[in-house]
């Protein structure tokens, strides 16, 4: 039987990744959390998990809105690896291990050019797709409309509140 949940409660019953590793995670987790408060909790690890693991056809992620070719995890595990090399050679430690001063700043720089020690797609063009995704995770449902103060006006609303 396929359960389905949203990112949310897949965390919050922590859903076995699939495509993700741990230090991805970390990543994913932080990153999310730099670029916007709440993605961790809101489930952005495990959305991006299901989406990559999903057939490209049915993802949702905005990688597959940019004509970049699938397999879509071919361009964000590089992506993630290289957010820990760069913090890595910058600082000598992974980005979840800096300070939150540390992790804004590193943010700045991707958001506008390619930090020493990455590798994969252009840095800038990750950041726009990752915040992309988070902001989806964390606003792109009728209660993230409301912390907004906007009306939740889906094209096609879901049956249920999720």
């Amino acid at each position: 039987a396929t359960v389905l949940l949203s990112p949310r409660e897949a965390r919050a019953k922590q859903v076995p990744f699939r495509v993700l590793t741990p230090d991805d995670v970390k990543v994913v987790e932080a990153l999310g959390e730099t670029l916007l408060p709440g993605a961790a909790a809101a489930g952005l690890a495990h959305y991006l998990d299901q989406q990559l693991a999903a057939p490209p056809p049915d993802s949702l992620l905005m990688i597959r809105y940019l004509d970049v070719p699938p397999p879509y995890a071919a361009f964000y595990k590089p992506c993630l690896a290289s957010v820990d090399a760069a913090t890595r050679k910058l600082h000598g430690k992974p980005f979840h291990e800096l300070d939150a001063a540390a992790r804004d700043a590193f943010v700045g720089t991707i958001h506008k050019s390619v930090p020493d020690g990455w590798q994969g797609p252009p840095a800038p063009f990750f950041y726009f797709v990752f915040r992309a995704d988070a902001v989806d995770v964390v606003y792109g449902t009728p209660e993230g409309h409301e912390k907004l103060g906007l009306p939740y006006m889906a094209h096609i609303a879901p049956p249920t509140n999720w």
